[in-house]
């Protein structure tokens, strides 16, 4: 009998030490309010900022994965003006900052953030028994590309992985 009531008191803790370790926090979206846009989330490599809303317009910057230009004309939640695939937005809130048009395409306008409590497993799918594709640092932030059945799909530099929530 004694062996029984330490193995269960042994799994409580080992249940109740795993529900610590996934101490991770989301930030929400931004909801409507003051600021002049919505923040995006550039998600390639490179990111071309352009003088009009097409491919071979003239090139004004080059984004990089994770940068965070302000989508201007952002109607959320209803979305973002889009003309050609293209969305308008600046790179900084001074009136001296670049302005122009990215590809829709590579981008996700107002995300959720996930940031990871301690060090975080991503999976290659939503099961646990998937293949482990990342180990993520204490502190990363990662924009949600969306939520399923107890899940996070993130964003890994041009991939997508999923988290346990």
């Amino acid at each position: 009998m004694k062996k029984y009531v330490t193995l269960t008191i042994l799994a409580l803790i080992l249940a109740l030490g795993c529900a610590v370790v996934a101490g991770a926090e989301v930030i929400p979206p931004l909801g409507p309010g003051q600021q002049i846009g919505y923040p995006a989330v550039v998600l390639c490599d490179e990111l071309t900022l352009r003088e009009k809303p097409s491919a071979s317009a003239r090139a004004i910057s080059i984004l990089h994965y994770g940068d965070t230009p302000i989508i201007i004309n952002a109607d959320l939640p209803s979305g973002a003006t889009i003309e050609n695939g293209f969305v308008y937005c600046t790179l900084g809130d001074s009136e001296d900052s670049p302005n122009g048009w990215i590809n829709a395409d590579y981008i996700t306008i107002n995300p959720s953030w996930y940031v990871t409590g301690t060090k975080t497993q991503v999976y290659a799918w939503n099961d646990t028994f998937a293949p482990k594709v990342a180990l993520l640092d204490k502190g990363t932030k990662l924009p949600i590309l969306k939520e399923e059945d107890g899940w996070y799909v993130i964003s890994l530099r041009g991939a997508v992985g999923w988290i346990l929530k």
